[in-house]
C-alpha cells in the first residue's frame, strides 16, 4: 500500500503512470534477484498439433512448488509453448519472451511474466525452449511439473505417439534404435561382458556368441524400440509402433532442472 501511495505521489496522481512505475520497479527487483534466488521448481509447457506437424516445449522455472502449480503460472508456461509452436519461432528464450502472448490482451509474453512476478514475487526463469516442425507425440509427466517428452514420428496418430512418450518418461531410453546408440557405449558393454565370460572360464571361441545373446538385455534397457512396452510388456515398443504403422524418428526427454 505504501508503495502505491508513493508511486501516485511521484506521478502527480496519474494512476496509469503509477502502475507503470510500480511495474518497472518490480522488473528491476526481479533482475536483481535472478542471480541469488534458487529456481529449482517449475514446470514444462507443451503445445502439440499432430495433424499440422508442429510441437513445442519450454521449461519455466520458479522458486517454490506451490507456484509451479499456480493457475496463472501454468497458463504462462502453456502460452510460451503455444506461441513458440504457432508463431515465427525463436532461437532464444529472450526472443520468445518479446513476442505477443497468444492468449493475453495486447501484451508480450515478457509483460505477462513480469506482471505475474509483481503479484507473486517469485523469480521466474525461462530456462530452455524447443520447437519441432513435424508430427509429434507429446507428454508431460505429473501434469508437467517434472518431465516433458516430444517424440517425432512418421505415420501413426497423436494418441499412439503419446503412449510412446509416456513410455519414454517412465523408462528413460538413451536412443530410438540400436544404430542411434553411442558406439562407445556399446563397445564398453561388450568389453565388460567379454571380461565377465573369461572370468567364468568360457572358451574364447564361444565368448562372442555369448556376448551377442547377453547384449539383448543391454539393448532392452537402452534402446526405445527394444524395450518392453510399459502398457503391454508382451511386446516391444518397436512392435507396438509397427502395428500402428508408425515410424519412430527421434525424441527429446527433459527433466526439470536437468540437462538433456
Amino acid at each position: 500500500m505504501m508503495d502505491c501511495k508513493k508511486a501516485l505521489s511521484e506521478t502527480g496522481g496519474d494512476e496509469e503512470a503509477a502502475v507503470e512505475s510500480l511495474r518497472k520497479k518490480g522488473i528491476k527487483t526481479q533482475e536483481t534477484k535472478m542471480g541469488t534466488r534458487d529456481t529449482s521448481c517449475g514446470r514444462m509447457g507443451i503445445y502439440n498439433d499432430f495433424d499440422s506437424g508442429v510441437a513445442a516445449m519450454v521449461e519455466l522455472q520458479c522458486e517454490s512448488a506451490p507456484v509451479a502449480s499456480h493457475e496463472e503460472f501454468v497458463a504462462l508456461a502453456n502460452d510460451l509453448a503455444q506461441q513458440l509452436a504457432t508463431g515465427p519461432g525463436a532461437a532464444t528464450p529472450d526472443e520468445l519472451l518479446d513476442q505477443p502472448s497468444p492468449n493475453g490482451s495486447g501484451v508480450t509474453l515478457r509483460e505477462q511474466k513480469d506482471d505475474l512476478y509483481n503479484r507473486i514475487r517469485e523469480v521466474f526463469k525461462l530456462r530452455r525452449i524447443l520447437r519441432i516442425d513435424a508430427s509429434c507425440g507429446a507428454y508431460a509427466h505429473h501434469s508437467g511439473v517434472t518431465k516433458g517428452v516430444l517424440l517425432q514420428v512418421e505415420g501413426g496418430n497423436g494418441e499412439t505417439a503419446k503412449d510412446v512418450c509416456m513410455h519414454i518418461a517412465a523408462m528413460n531410453p538413451n536412443a530410438v534404435n540400436k544404430d542411434d546408440l553411442d558406439p562407445a557405449l556399446v563397445a564398453k558393454e561388450r568389453e565388460i561382458l567379454a571380461e565377465a565370460a573369461r572370468k567364468e572360464g568360457k572358451p574364447e571361441e564361444i565368448i562372442e556368441k555369448m556376448i551377442d545373446g547377453r547384449m539383448r538385455q543391454f539393448y532392452a534397457q537402452q534402446v526405445l524400440e527394444e524395450q518392453p512396452f510399459v502398457k503391454d510388456d508382451k511386446q516391444t515398443v518397436g512392435k507396438y509402433a509397427k502395428a500402428a504403422d508408425m515410424k519412430l524418428l527421434k525424441f527429446v526427454h527433459w527433466e526439470l532442472g536437468q540437462d538433456e
